[in-house]
């Protein structure tokens, strides 16, 4: 009986046994299709990201796997429209360069609407929320930040929780770089997916007169040599002003880069004002903040205005203007929140060749743009297709080039290979492209209240034609 009772427990070991090595089998074999899996998907965008084999995968691992296997087959052969402000060719050109890999990979059709304003995307969001349209939005995917942001996130417009989905957003180094997910100081929560990063650079292009007087032939390329005379502060600007009168404007406001000026200068004027105060800046403005930090702004500009273009009665409607005037030979001193639009700009012989770039030394404005879905687009795969695209090492090296847009990249250098880090690689920079070694003093955007309260005070103040 003993003998039959052995048989039995013999013969259940060899089931448990052989049971124990399907399972193995079969975990070996999940373990295999989750690394060649997550291999392909890693390297969709074009870019041969790093892909390192782990001994054990966590199930959340697996099931974003599945996820973004999912997207890709839902996404493909689609049409995404994406809007984004569409006042500089560089960045046009990039977009159709952007749409044909898309279209080549996913057979997406990328369509890239232009807007004037980015405002506009919101105002459609919102009238086709208000009409009950919550499933087939005409907006895939909006360029966006600050302000635009604030809204569109106030009256629930956008997905929520999407970015964290994407492969190549662990890029950026979020959990190291709490940047990628604030716009203006306030939390992503998983609805904006970082593009690129950008500060405000000035450019000086002095008479021709004055820069062949003053600077030997065979020097004239050097960087230093036409901005030498340059402000390089908020209160060497007003010096310089009082010195060359006529030879400096801005932008009305609401213009986005009007807008970015006067938060420079009142970052820089208060500067001196103890921390509690300064810090109210990244807060909602109030009655007790603006009295506090808005008189020296408005007495700089009521001192600088009479020595502005036309005495600061007219003033131009945006950034193209401004470059027109300098290219013109009526202003020395223009701005840009895209500096490779400079180098680009003297290629096209729209700017002077003895163009200059720079950075204040007071500090520059700083700020990282966003994309965003909005909540009822109706190809949201797609949409995720594209952005995660957008956010590949060959996009973001390809956008990094001065020649083509110069923004810079919100990838975290050290999550890619030797080889992956020589594309971001710039060389033979055109003289009047921004240098390499430039100081950059970071000046972080202000909550986003503050731009609607400098546009309603600075019109009421200086409203003009």
């Amino acid at each position: 009986m003993w003998l039959d009772r052995a048989g039995m427990l013999f013969a259940n070991f060899r089931l448990i046994t052989k049971a124990r090595l399907l399972r193995q089998v079969g975990v070996a074999v999940l373990l295999l299709f989750v690394n060649v899996s997550s291999a392909l998907s890693y390297t969709q965008g074009g870019d041969e990201a790093k892909v390192e084999q782990e001994k054990q995968v966590p199930l959340a691992l697996i099931n974003q796997d599945r996820l973004w296997q999912t997207h890709i087959e839902q996404g493909k052969n689609r049409t995404v429209y994406f809007h984004a402000w569409g006042g500089d060719a560089q960045i046009n050109r990039y977009i159709q360069w952007l749409s044909s890999k898309v279209k080549a990979q996913y057979n997406i059709d990328l369509q890239h609407v232009k807007l004037i304003d980015t405002s506009e995307a919101v105002s459609r969001v919102l009238a086709e929320k208000s009409a009950g349209n919550d499933d087939r939005g005409r907006i895939d995917i909006v360029w966006i930040n600050g302000e635009n942001f604030a809204s569109m996130q106030q009256y629930g417009l956008l997905s929520r929780d999407w970015v964290g989905e994407l492969p190549n957003f662990s890029l950026t180094n979020p959990n190291k770089n709490p940047a990628m997910t604030r716009d203006f100081g306030i939390p992503t929560q998983g609805m904006e997916a970082p593009w690129g990063q950008a500060s405000l650079t000035f450019y000086y292009a002095p008479p021709v007169h004055d820069f062949v007087q003053s600077t030997p032939k065979a020097n004239r390329a050097q960087h230093s040599l036409s901005t030498a005379q340059a402000p390089k502060t908020i209160k060497q600007m007003l010096a310089w002003a009082k010195q060359n009168p006529g030879r400096f404007t801005y932008p009305k406001p609401p213009d986005f880069l009007s807008l970015s000026f006067l938060k420079y200068a009142l970052m820089t004027l208060n500067e001196h004002q103890p921390a509690s105060i300064k810090n109210r800046l990244y807060q909602a403005q109030t009655k007790e903040s603006q009295a506090q930090l808005l008189p020296k702004l408005w007495q700089f500009l009521d001192e600088i205005h009479p020595y502005l273009w036309r005495q600061g009665r007219y003033f131009v409607t945006s950034g193209t203007a401004l470059q027109r005037l300098v290219g013109d030979g009526e202003l020395s001193l223009g701005f840009t929140f895209a500096a490779a639009q400079v180098p680009a700009a003297v290629m096209r012989y729209d700017l002077p060749e003895h163009t200059r770039s720079y950075v204040m030394q007071d500090g520059s404005l700083s700020n990282i743009h966003f994309l965003a879905i909005p909540y009822n687009t109706s190809q949201i795969h797609a949409a995720k297709l594209v952005v995660n695209y957008m956010l590949s090492v060959e996009a973001q090296a390809k956008k990094q080039q001065a020649e083509v847009w110069g923004d810079s990249t919100v990838i975290d250098m050290s999550q890619l290979t030797q080889q992956q880090q020589s594309l971001f690689d710039t060389l033979n920079q055109h003289p009047s492209a921004l240098p390499i070694n430039s100081n950059i003093t970071a000046l972080s955007e202000p909550h986003p209240s503050w731009t609607k309260l400098l546009t309603r005070e600075w019109l009421q103040r200086y409203g003009v034609q």
